[in-house]
């Protein structure tokens, strides 16, 4: 360990206060006494927690004999010309202009290191926010496969199956009927294909190779279109490029969260997609034609706030740092709006993580 430098600070005022917070965890330097005229100086109460000796007479501790650097922070004439005056052999004298530098630059460092740990803890809570979101969204997006494929693809077969069998029985007695339920088998088949295509869509919807959205997206909303029977349009404005490829599989899951709701709760029979990507901003805009909800009411409800699927959306969004919006009325339909910075500091460090 080297040699520790004992200093004295005149002065506990915003400089002072400055000075000692920088000074008190580092180890080579140790604060062996603070003057101040002012009682209620604000370096006075964190010097008092310190330790620290605390005197209104400055010209005590300049008899000090263990005091290697003086620091002037009072902004005092009188003070400045004391310290001028002052001649000890091994004792560093810093004022005036200079001190006053020297504060506001530790002043600057402790307001950026504050800041950069502030935002790492935000982006912190962010990421396990979405570690955790993620997490619960793969297990109810393969509980919902598993369902659609129990109940859809796995029936349509078994179906298909027993009018297999009832086919071959009426070969011989009425081939006419059983022409009639081979097209109609033949019919529920490509039923089936389709069902099953929607299957392996969920499970990989974007092409992960490209990261494209808008081919993905316009995929997506037909099957959706054919499974769910509602009429859907999607509007775009500018170009995807822009888009940091990880946070386009987040903006993806934004908008099949927001399509899904429609489909489970709002009884709408059509849905319009705008999608617009200028120099700085990704703007999302799903609007409906449902029955529409009063978003107050829901937002005091946690429980229906996740279930509308309004919760994922806000996290997913705010990851990207983001933000969404609600606007719906009873009868009136359902807008949601969502705004993604491109350049923002979150959606780079979501990309390199």
């Amino acid at each position: 360990m080297g040699v520790v430098t004992n200093v004295i600070i005149l002065g506990a005022g915003q400089g002072g206060t400055s000075l000692i917070e920088i000074f008190r965890n580092d180890p080579l330097v140790k604060i062996i006494g603070i003057a101040e005229v002012n009682s209620k100086a604000p370096g006075l109460k964190l010097a008092r927690q310190l330790k620290i000796p605390i005197t209104s007479d400055y010209r005590k501790l300049l008899k000090s004999k263990r005091v290697d650097l003086l620091i002037d922070v009072t902004g005092d004439l009188e003070v400045e010309r004391v310290l001028l005056e002052l001649r000890r052999p091994g004792v560093a004298v810093i004022g005036g202009p200079s001190a006053k530098f020297m504060w506001q630059l530790i002043e600057e460092r402790i307001r950026s290191k504050e800041a950069i740990e502030r935002h790492l803890s935000e982006y912190q809570a962010l990421y396990r926010l979405y570690v955790k979101e993620v997490s619960l969204a793969v297990l109810e997006e393969r509980a919902q496969i598993a369902w659609e494929i129990h109940d859809g693809l796995v029936q349509t077969l078994v179906g298909l199956t027993f009018k297999m069998d009832h086919c071959q029985e009426l070969l011989e007695t009425d081939p006419t009927q059983s022409k009639k339920q081979l097209e109609e088998g033949r019919r529920h088949l490509r039923g089936a294909i389709q069902e099953a295509r929607q299957v392996i869509f969920n499970l990989k919807p974007l092409s992960f190779d490209h990261m494209e959205l808008l081919p993905a997206l316009k995929n997506y909303l037909r099957s959706y279109e054919h499974q769910y029977k509602i009429k859907t349009s999607l509007q775009t404005l500018g170009s995807e490029k822009k888009i940091f490829p990880k946070s386009k599989i987040v903006i993806f899951r934004i908008i099949q969260e927001a399509l899904s709701n429609i489909q489970k709760h709002s009884k709408a029979k059509q849905v319009k997609i705008s999608l617009k990507v200028d120099r700085k901003v990704l703007r999302v805009a799903i609007s409906d034609d449902g029955v529409g909800f009063d978003p107050h009411r829901v937002a005091e409800d946690p429980e229906k706030w996740n279930s509308f699927g309004l919760k994922g959306i806000t996290e997913r969004a705010k990851l990207l740092g983001g933000t969404s919006q609600v606007e719906s009325s009873l009868g009136e339909g359902t807008r949601i709006l969502v705004q993604i910075p491109l350049d923002d500091r979150r959606s780079k460090l979501f990309e390199e993580n």
